[in-house]
C-alpha cells in the first residue's frame, strides 16, 4: 500500500511540473507573437508617417545648394597651373622656333657669303704654298677641303639645273587634276623629309673620305664615287624641291583655290598623327627641330613662288598684293597647327613649358662649340644634322 501511495504522489508531481512547463512555453510563444506584431505595426506606421519631399522644395534645394572647392584645393590648383602652362606653350615654342629659324637662315646664307670667300682663300693657299705640307701630309686643311667640295657640288648641280626648263615643268604640273596634284604634293613632302635625313649622311661620308688621315687602311671606295653620289643626291633633292615649288605655284595661280585649301588642310591631318602619341623630351626635341626646318622650308618655297610670279608679271606690285593674302593664310595655318600640336603634346605627356628653354640652350651650345678652334664640324653641318636642314639643294634652286 505504501509503495502504491508513493508512486501516485510521484506521478502527480510530474504532471504538475509538465503543466507548468507547458504554460511557460505558451506564454513565451504568445509573447514572441505579440512582439512580431508590434514590430510590423511600428514599421508600417513609420512608412505612413515618413515625410515626402514636395517638388518645389526639391527644385529650391537644387537651385540653392552649394559646395566648397577649397576642400580639394590641391587638385584645382594643379588644374589651373596646367591651363597656364597650356597657354604658355605657344610663346615658349615660338622662342625656340625663332632661334632655330635664324640658325637655318645663317646656314643658308653662309653658302652665298662666307663659303665663296673661304674657297677663294683655300685656292690662294693652294697656289701660293704648293709645297707646304701640314702634319697630316696634306697641303690644305680639312676645313678647306670640305669647303672646296661644297663649292664643287654647288657649281655642278647649278649647271645641271640650268638645263631644266621651268616653264615646261609648270605647264606639265598645271595640266594635272586637283586630287592628283594633292597626292603628288604629299608624296613630295614625304620624299623631301627622307632625302633630308639621309642626304647629310652622304655629305658627311664624302667629307670624311676626303679628309681621313692617309696612314690608315683604306676602307672606302674613293673620293670620286663619293663625290658623284653627293652630286646625284643634291641634284635629285633640288629637282624634288622644284616640283614642290611648282605645285605650290600652281595652287596659288589656280582660279578656285581648291588645291591651296586642300594643301592647308593637310597640315591639320598632322595633328592626328602626333598629338595622341606618347612623347618624351628627346622625341619632342627632334620633332621641334623638324618643325623649325619645315617652317623655314615653307618660307623659302613661298619666296620662290613670289619671285616666279613677280618675274612673270614684270614686277607688278598689284599682283604682289593679290598674292600676299594667300601667303599669309598658308603661314598662319602652319603657325596654328604647330601651336596646337605642341600644346596638346606637352599636356598629354605632362612636359613643362621650360623644356623649350633647354632646347634653345642645346642649340646655342652647338653653335658656340662649332666656333671654337678645336671644333669637329662646321656650324652649318651641325645645323643640318640637328634639324635635318641641308642648305645645298635650296641654294642650287635659288641660284637658278
Amino acid at each position: 500500500m505504501a509503495d502504491s501511495t508513493e508512486g501516485k504522489c510521484t506521478r502527480r508531481k510530474i504532471d504538475i511540473q509538465t503543466a507548468r512547463v507547458t504554460d511557460q512555453v505558451d506564454d513565451v510563444g504568445t509573447f514572441e507573437n505579440t512582439e512580431d506584431y508590434t514590430q510590423e505595426d511600428d514599421a508600417f506606421k513609420e512608412e505612413k508617417e515618413k515625410p515626402t519631399l514636395p517638388l518645389f522644395k526639391y527644385i529650391s534645394a537644387e537651385l540653392t545648394r552649394g559646395y566648397f572647392l577649397e576642400h580639394d584645393e590641391a587638385k584645382y590648383t594643379q588644374k589651373r597651373e596646367r591651363v597656364y602652362a597650356f597657354l604658355n606653350i605657344p610663346r615658349e615654342m615660338e622662342k625656340l622656333m625663332t632661334y632655330g629659324f635664324f640658325l637655318c637662315m645663317d646656314a643658308f646664307l653662309f653658302i652665298f657669303t662666307f663659303l665663296p670667300l673661304r674657297v677663294l682663300l683655300a685656292v690662294i693657299s693652294l697656289l701660293t704654298s704648293p709645297c707646304t705640307v701640314n702634319s697630316r701630309g696634306r697641303i690644305l686643311q680639312p676645313a678647306q677641303i670640305c669647303d672646296m667640295l661644297k663649292m664643287v657640288i654647288l657649281l655642278m648641280c647649278s649647271y645641271l639645273m640650268y638645263m631644266v626648263d621651268f616653264s615646261m615643268l609648270y605647264h606639265i604640273v598645271r595640266g594635272q587634276a586637283v586630287i592628283k596634284l594633292y597626292i603628288i604634293y604629299n608624296m613630295l613632302e614625304v620624299a623631301d623629309r627622307l632625302f633630308s635625313s639621309f642626304g647629310q649622311d652622304i655629305l658627311d661620308a664624302l667629307f670624311w673620305t676626303a679628309t681621313e688621315p692617309r696612314n690608315r687602311k683604306r676602307e672606302h671606295v674613293g673620293i670620286v664615287p663619293h663625290l658623284l653620289l653627293a652630286v646625284v643626291y643634291v641634284f635629285g633633292h633640288t629637282i624634288l624641291i622644284l616640283f614642290q615649288a611648282t605645285t605650290l605655284n600652281v595652287a596659288f595661280n589656280s582660279h578656285n583655290k581648291a588645291l591651296l585649301t586642300i594643301m592647308m588642310s593637310n597640315n591639320f591631318v598632322e595633328l592626328k598623327g602626333s598629338v595622341f602619341k606618347k612623347f618624351g623630351k628627346n622625341n619632342l626635341y627632334q620633332m621641334s627641330c623638324s618643325d623649325v626646318r619645315e617652317r623655314y622650308h615653307y618660307c623659302i618655297l613661298l619666296s620662290i613662288v613670289i619671285l616666279r610670279n613677280m618675274t612673270e608679271f614684270n614686277w607688278d606690285l598689284d599682283h604682289l598684293w593679290d598674292l600676299i593674302p594667300d601667303v599669309v593664310t598658308v603661314l598662319l595655318a602652319e603657325l596654328v597647327v604647330d601651336w596646337v600640336k605642341h600644346a596638346f603634346i606637352t599636356k598629354f605627356n605632362e612636359i613643362p613649358a621650360d623644356v623649350y628653354q633647354e632646347y634653345r640652350n642645346s642649340l646655342a651650345q652647338d653653335m658656340v662649340g662649332s666656333r671654337q678652334k678645336n671644333a669637329f664640324s662646321d656650324h652649318s653641318d651641325l645645323v643640318s644634322r640637328r634639324m635635318g636642314f641641308v642648305p645645298l639643294p635650296l641654294s642650287c634652286l635659288v641660284s637658278k
